[in-house]
């Protein structure tokens, strides 16, 4: 069985809130994973939408299948740097603010 995928990294969402959308595609044909990212108010569901969307059209020109008969075989959604920055408080004092990264993975085939 031959599988084709997509891999973006370093995309400014928290992992913890991109796998709420990892979980609603995963194991849907290609065609319902779209629409449901398409309708999602989500940031996580348009970022994975480019995703698939690379893996599909990686897949259809390396297999030679054709988008309808294409699953999601696996979606992982890995942590990537972070970005550490601060916020001022009061008296002087300063909180770290932790700004998270992810890495996407998607995996499609017939």
């Amino acid at each position: 069985m031959d599988t084709a995928r997509a891999l973006t990294k370093n995309v400014r969402i928290p992992p913890r809130k991109a796998r709420l959308m990892a979980d609603v595609i995963r194991g849907l044909m290609v065609e319902d994973a779209t629409i449901q990212l398409m309708l999602s108010n989500m940031k996580a569901g348009r970022l994975l939408k480019k995703t698939l969307d690379s893996a599909v059209a990686n897949a259809e020109t390396r297999l030679n299948v054709q988008r309808r008969d294409l699953k999601v075989k696996e979606v992982r959604v890995d942590a990537g740097p972070v970005l550490k920055r601060s916020k001022s408080k009061s008296r002087g004092g300063q909180v770290p603010v932790m700004k998270r990264t992810s890495h996407f993975t998607i995996v499609v085939g017939a």
